[in-house]
């Protein structure tokens, strides 16, 4: 076994993941650039031990549990060197990928807090205990409350705990996951497997004690007493249990702005409308009530009973289609493609490969990328760009704030063609 290393060293940037990185590459969780820092070296990455010389740029973090808890990254960053840091994370996948295009100012999208939080609960001492996990570790770390969620959320623990006693108090590890709902908490419990009816109708009991809108246990809903409903004016929906939502309201309101800025500048009339990987349909019920019409698809088909409720329920919309339909084995071709005046694409982290390939080749005029993850954004932009597109401008998104997360909205149009050739890359 190797001695322990300690050593002071200078830390020369921040990385991708908010770690301080020194010339040689080791990460110091914690570290700023230009810090001094006293750190116990491992192999890739150091213990941060003690800041000799701190940064201008430190601020004390807000939340008794960072550094302890995994979530977030960079609470100890001041405002606008952070803001930079996001949107730099950005800039450095373009650049990658050799695109250029006009980057925006990062926005904040915070708003009031994070509207969902997945808690995991474990026997500690005997008891069961929720919370989150630590860094880079399986290690749970308990927590009264998380301070980036919205306020009705801060009693999720407390609820996550009571609920894990009829199924064992934690001895079998339970994912607990809260959502804050115009209606009240939408609770769905993984982990446990099927239940007795006598546990179902105890958890039904501790339902109505709790007053939760909804309880289901691997989506399979025990008892919904008001239906849990997300969204804001014509986006108003109930997803179903445990499906996708965007992480804050503000993030929600302020991602469809940018598709609604978008559908709406230029001299082209956009009526048609396809909306891929439209999970519970929050762009299509928006864009719709805009009086366009929408065809709405997700490989997730309880996401789209849940917009085609919502269509159903709501006034005053133009019309929408909805399939579910998986793009990644299926995606959207080119006569489909080629009878809609504009696409907008949200899909998971590993992006949309297929489904891209094949808007490339159409002559949908005006494409809106909505994306979680910056590299397989490049990966999907480079794609639309040899296919004839221009990325026209990319506005980074902060609903995850404090973390290396950070959303993004790209518009493409398409370019005229001289020769069967695209008239010059994107500047």
């Amino acid at each position: 076994m190797s001695d322990v290393i300690e050593e002071t060293l200078t830390i020369a940037r921040l990385g991708a993941r908010g770690d301080g990185l020194t010339e040689g590459g080791l990460a110091v969780p914690g570290a700023l650039p230009g810090e001094r820092v006293r750190v116990q070296r491992g192999d890739r990455i150091g213990t941060l031990i003690a800041v000799e010389e701190a940064s201008p740029d430190r601020i004390a973090p807000f939340c008794q549990y960072f550094s302890a808890c995994g979530g977030c990254a960079v609470q100890h960053l001041a405002p606008a060197p952070y803001a930079e840091w996001k949107r730099g994370i950005v800039a450095g996948a373009l650049g990658q990928a050799r695109i250029e295009t006009t980057l925006m100012p990062l926005l904040d999208a915070q708003g009031e807090g994070r509207r969902r939080i997945t808690l995991h609960v474990r026997e500690i001492e005997g008891r069961a205990r929720a919370g989150l996990m630590a860094a880079r570790s399986h290690a749970l770390v308990p927590i009264d409350h998380c301070p980036i969620t919205v306020p009705s959320l801060h009693r999720a623990p407390a609820v996550a705990e009571a609920l894990a006693a009829p199924l064992g108090h934690g001895r079998k590890p339970l994912d607990i996951a809260a959502t804050a709902t115009v209606t009240g908490l939408d609770i769905d419990i993984r982990g446990h497997g099927q239940v007795s009816d006598g546990v179902r109708g105890v958890l039904t009991r501790l339902a109505g004690e709790l007053d939760l809108a909804r309880l289901s246990i691997h989506g399979d809903v025990v008892v919904e007493r008001r239906p849990p409903a997300v969204g804001e004016g014509p986006a108003r929906r109930v997803p179903s249990p445990g499906s996708f939502l965007q992480a804050t309201q503000a993030g929600e309101a302020t991602l469809t702005a940018l598709v609604l800025e978008a559908m709406d500048e230029g001299k082209a009339k956009v009526r048609r409308v396809g909306d891929l990987f439209c999970g519970s349909g929050p762009f299509a019920l928006t864009l719709a009530a805009g009086a366009r019409e929408v065809h709405a698809a997700d490989g997730e088909a309880a996401a789209i009973t849940a917009l085609t409720r919502a269509y159903r329920a709501g006034a005053g919309y133009a019309r929408i289609t909805a399939e579910a339909r998986d793009l990644f084995r299926r995606p959207l071709l080119g006569p489909e493609l080629d009878a809609l005046d504009a696409v907008v694409f949200d899909p998971p982290r590993a992006g949309a490969e297929a489904q891209v390939r094949r808007i490339a080749e159409s002559k949908v005029p005006l494409v809106v990328a909505v994306a979680c993850d910056p590299g397989t954004f490049a990966r999907d932009a480079a794609t639309l760009i040899a296919g004839g597109y221009r990325l026209e401008r990319v506005t980074p998104v902060d609903q995850f704030a404090w973390s290396a997360h950070v959303e993004l909205v790209g518009v493409f149009r398409k370019q005229a063609k001289v020769t069967g050739r695209t008239l010059r890359r994107p500047r």
